[in-house]
């Protein structure tokens, strides 16, 4: 194992460990909001039971009494609501409403991609951080990238921003360390590889470093065989446009991803 991957093991470990301990104690109100699938049933009176999901709006329709505001109201509010509405309208004398929330979108966030937990997973504190919900998904994967996509919406708009997540801890960057919002899609991408073949000890495919050279690349790889060389290393570099440019780099240059190294074979 070199320095970089257990330097990289051990942050990914701290950001496990962290995990939920980042988190504050304040929890999400129980408000309903938009998006949040309700059940809601009248006692004694099971034609009128309804699950249905809250609009962007913040409605409801429900019988006999139509649309009605739940967003922004807790479930006892909503349940107060909907019996006074059913008995100003002259529909029932004394109604007992139930409601229960069947699921809430707005406290959930998606995380996808290299993680070993992927999906839906619940957003209970106000203050959890990036690396509170990676933990919930089990932590970057084997293969998976230094770095993650956050989107989502803040004040109205759109968000993104790309984190680098061993920075938060290996160069003090706390702020990467970013507060979720209910909604958010986190998505972690497998890290970049480069490839090798020709006269290289462990031909394949294989992870690209931080400024990694290609003599670094050669190393990862096992060094040339007994018959090949480090000199005139061959490389197939494809462009944003498609096309390959064959080049013979210095070991001294940078790897890129999606690189393809050929190892000649020594001449003497």
């Amino acid at each position: 194992m070199t320095l970089r991957t257990l330097i990289r093991t051990l942050c990914f470990g701290v950001l496990l460990c962290s995990g939920l301990g980042h988190a504050q104690d304040q929890v999400f109100d129980d408000k309903l909001g938009a998006g949040d699938t309700v059940r809601i049933q009248v006692f004694q009176n099971p034609d009128l039971t309804l699950e249905t999901r809250i609009q962007e709006s913040g409605d409801i329709t429900f019988p006999l009494i139509g649309s009605v505001r739940l967003a922004g109201l807790t479930i006892p509010g909503a349940e107060r609501l909907i019996a006074a509405a059913l008995k100003n309208g002259g529909y029932m004398q004394q109604p007992q409403i139930n409601v229960s929330q069947v699921q809430s979108r707005r406290k959930q966030v998606s995380i996808m991609g290299a993680v070993l937990k992927p999906g839906l997973h619940p957003l209970e504190y106000i203050q959890t951080r990036l690396s509170d919900v990676l933990a919930l998904a089990g932590g970057v994967a084997q293969g998976g990238a230094d770095s993650v996509v956050v989107t989502g919406q803040r004040d109205g708009r759109p968000f993104r921003q790309d984190v680098d997540l061993l920075s938060i801890y290996l160069h003090g960057a706390a702020g990467n360390n970013l507060i979720m919002a209910p909604g958010d899609t986190v998505y972690v991408s497998r890290a970049p590889v480069y490839y090798i073949y020709g006269e290289a000890q462990r031909s394949g495919s294989f992870r690209v470093e931080r400024n990694m050279t290609f003599l670094q690349a050669l190393a990862s790889a096992g060094g040339p065989t007994a018959r090949g060389t480090e000199k005139g290393l061959r490389v197939h570099r494809q462009s944003q446009d498609g096309k390959v440019t064959e080049l013979t780099p210095s070991l001294t240059d940078m790897v890129q991803p999606d690189d393809v190294i050929f190892v000649r074979e020594s001449l003497f």
